[in-house]
């Protein structure tokens, strides 16, 4: 891929903003919103209906379930960074609706290039992969989410891997359902203590280093 290199977050959006989508339909290119240097980065797949709409990640109904889980694990959706590894929605038409379809591995790959720009920008503590076309993104090969789910490192950084909250809405049994919840909202609970963790090895550290220096 031949661009200019962006020198800030800004400049990175503004240059996603202008491209245009890989497969044709989507309204936009949907960009990633959030605080810089926060505790937690959450990437997913691609936008939805409703994101290409608004223009915002993760607004429709698998949105809906992260803000009842963010609030089940304590997490303020205020202070999290939320991305897709995909910035243009991949859809087919039904009639008058607009069906979502998985991104292929080329998609992905095509996309991966201004994921991990972004997240050098954004510099998150930790990065939560949800779903297996998020960590095929972050980790650039294929990740079993129910294997491998729970702590891992990436590229970009420490990582953690968990289901896509789209997938609770295809859990069918109701108790099944609620048993999956529990487990999403235990993920969001593991994931928010290693980012402190984390946070608290990193201050750690920098203040021994100021020390040292100190000492020089």
């Amino acid at each position: 891929m031949t661009v200019t290199e962006p020198k800030s977050l800004a400049a990175l959006n503004r240059l996603i903003a202008a491209s245009e989508p890989l497969v044709p339909g989507s309204k936009r290119a949907v960009l990633g919103e959030g605080p810089m240097h926060p505790a937690m980065a959450f990437v997913g797949e691609q936008p939805g209906d409703q994101e290409d709409i608004e223009g915002r990640p993760f607004v429709g109904p698998a949105g809906q379930i992260l803000n009842r889980a963010f609030a089940a694990a304590g997490i303020s959706r205020k202070k999290t960074y939320l991305t897709n590894a995909v910035k243009h929605f991949k859809f087919e038409e039904r009639g008058k609706r607009r069906i979502h379809r998985k991104p292929t591995v080329g998609e992905v790959k095509h996309y991966r290039w201004w994921l991990l720009k972004e997240l050098e920008f954004v510099q998150p503590t930790l990065i939560i992969a949800l779903g297996a076309t998020a960590a095929l993104a972050l980790a650039n090969r294929p990740i079993s989410v129910m294997k491998q789910r729970g702590p891992i490192t990436f590229e970009a950084g420490p990582g953690y891997v968990t289901v896509h909250p789209s997938y609770l809405l295809r859990v069918p049994d109701r108790a099944a359902k609620n048993e999956a919840f529990a487990a999403f909202v235990e993920d969001l609970r593991s994931a928010s203590s290693l980012a402190a963790s984390l946070a608290a090895s990193q201050s750690t550290k920098v203040k021994r280093h100021q020390r040292l220096t100190l000492r020089d």
